[in-house]
This record gives C-alpha cells, structure tokens and sequence, in this order.
C-alpha cells in the first residue's frame, strides 16, 4: 500500500469506457470533480475521451488521459477481461494505482471485472479474507451501509464478521458516523435465527468491540435503526437490486397516479418541493457507488447505468476515502481483531 503524499490533491483514475453511456457521462463528471481540487486520469481510448474533453472548459484543471486500447463489455467474463483484454481501460486504471501514479480506481464498468482487477492487480490487504462491496442505501434517517452487495456469493461466518468491521471502518473515516451499529441480515430479531453461518458470524460479532446490535430483518434497513447490515454477496446483490426496482416503480406509480385527475395535479403543484426532495431520496446517484472494501487501494465500483452526478460523487468518495486514510485505519482495526483475520481465501473471486 504506498504512502499517500497529505499535501497533494488526491489523483483518481477513472475508467472513462465504463459504463452504459462511456466518456460521454463520465469525462463531464470528471471534469467537475477536478473543479472541485481532485485530480483526475482519464483512462481509455485516448482521442474518443480528447473529443468530449474538447468541448468542456478544463482551463487549471488537474486532468490527465492515459490510452487504454481495449473495453471491456459488460457481458465479458472477469476471467476473460484479466487474461485477454490486459490494455483494457479497467486494468490500466488498476495499473496507474499500483504504481503509484494514482491513488484510488473509480469504474462504472462491468462491475465483476473491476473487482476482479483490484483483486489480482492491487491486492488485498494482509489479514483480509475476503474483499467486499459495500452497498450505500437510502433510509428515513441516514444512510445504510448494506455488506457484501456482490462480491462473494458464499461466505463462511468469518467472513461476514470481517465484512461488519470494514464497513465500521468505511462508514467511520469516509462516512464520517461517530459510531456506527452494526447488525446482521437474518429472518428474525431474535439470537438464534438464521442459518448456521448467520447464527456463527453473530456470536463473533457480539464479541467484538463494534456496536454490534444483533439480528435484524429486511425490513430494518430502510428505517435509519442500523447504519450498517451485514449480510453475504448472494443476499446483498437481491436485496440491492429489490431495493433499486422498487424505488424504480414507486415512483413511476406515484407518478401515474398523481396524473390521474385535475385534482391529484393540483396537489401535485402544491406539493412539488416534497416530491422533489423524495426524488432525491431514493435516487442511487446522489449515495456515489459501492467501494470495494479489503484491498491495498481504493476502488469504487459505480452503477452501469451511472448519470453524472453518480460518477462525481464516486470520485468524491474515493478521495475522500485516500484523504482520510481509510486503508490505514483499516489495517489498524484488523490488527485489534486478530481473530477476524487470517490467510486469504483463495477461492474468493
């Protein structure tokens, strides 16, 4: 992990090919970013990202492109993106890190190749089983912190207990909660529910020193109770997508319904600033993406459907992850959790 220089701006490098919509979407949000003091490396096709640049006014800004020759599509396998498509704009992003030139990885490409490229390019940090996504969703208070959302499909208990203190460390150093409650995904509030490796990774929680506050349900996340739930990959990923589908058609319901007279129109006017701030809500956008917690660097895996706002505010939170030094308090937190550590599991992918 190399030393991070406090007095520079922190330097992101960012997949500009990723993505649904490319470096249409993504130079303009990186752009932005650098107005905001971060520096950025724009990385993939070099004179497809310096015609978007063109028309954007980058005047003093701290923007470099490195050329990236290869994509890779969202329908290539991870395995396949790391052994044949080696200049893709993923692996040179991941590659700028590792050297130094860089200090963190955002990517709203395919999201199985960026993990699979921080893994085997940038490592995990020692003492880290697994690494894991960590989800960021809306609730009526703060933010949740929903761990793993994708990464690992199976997890044995250590692993989800090691997922609870990456995300206290996460939610601590980047989303700055003084202290965070930590709970695990289970089918009832009561100890003892749950399969066997729920009702094992609740006892090791239990006997950490984070503000572990049991079992909690599905329909605990939304209400703002816990700041983060911990649950295996498999679980996380349906519960991520249930989520982002129904905000989808609740607001498309919403929508319809307040068409459907002259008077749900009137309210609609009158209540314009309120549908406004609900919009904003539960819009995934405005939360960034889903940090891949565990390994040497920062890397922020973005939505593939990712708009602007998303990308700027991916960027936003890998920099502040590197300012804050995430990573380092990390080392130090499992260093105080020897028990929650121990060899990489190499069947992780």
């Amino acid at each position: 992990m190399p030393s991070i220089d406090a007095t520079r701006a922190p330097r992101i490098a960012v997949d500009a090919m990723g993505g649904d919509f490319g470096p249409r979407i993504v130079v303009p949000a990186a752009v932005e970013a650098a107005r905001e003091g971060i520096a950025v490396a724009l990385v993939g096709d070099e004179d497809h990202i310096n015609r978007e640049l063109a028309d954007l006014n980058t005047a003093g800004l701290d923007i470099t492109v490195v050329h990236a020759s290869q994509v890779v599509e969202m329908d290539d396998k991870p395995a396949d993106a790391l052994r044949r498509k080696k200049d893709s704009s993923i692996q040179v992003a991941c590659h700028l890190v590792k050297k130094g030139d860089a200090d963190g990885v955002v990517s709203a490409g395919n999201s199985g190749a960026s993990v699979a490229c921080g893994m085997f390019i940038l490592g995990r940090i020692k003492g880290v089983l697994r690494p894991a996504l960590a989800g960021i969703l809306p609730t009526e208070k703060n933010p949740v912190v929903l761990i793993d959302v994708g990464a690992n499909v199976d997890s044995k208990p250590q692993h989800l207990a090691q997922f609870g203190l990456m995300a206290d460390v996460f939610a601590r150093y980047v989303l700055e909660m003084k202290d965070p409650s930590v709970g695990i995904l289970s089918i009832g509030e009561e100890e003892g529910k749950g399969n066997a490796a729920v009702r094992e990774a609740f006892d090791l929680l239990r006997e950490s020193d984070l503000r572990f506050i049991g079992n909690v349900e599905g329909r605990d996340i939304f209400t703002g109770e816990v700041d983060i739930v911990v649950c295996d990959g498999f679980v996380g990923n349906v519960a991520l997508k249930l989520s982002e589908g129904l905000a989808h058609s609740l607001s498309h319901i919403l929508k319809d319904e307040l068409k459907s007279s002259w008077l749900s129109k009137l309210g609609t006017l009158l209540s314009f600033r309120a549908f406004k701030r609900f919009k904003k809500v539960v819009d995934y956008a405005e939360y960034g993406g889903a940090p891949l917690l565990g390994l040497k660097d920062i890397v922020i895996v973005a939505h593939g459907k990712s708009n602007e706002l998303a990308i700027i505010n991916c960027i936003r939170m890998a920099a502040t992850s590197v300012r804050n030094n995430a990573n380092g308090h990390l080392v130090e937190g499992l260093a105080a959790h020897a028990d929650l550590t121990g060899k990489p599991d190499k069947t992780a992918a």
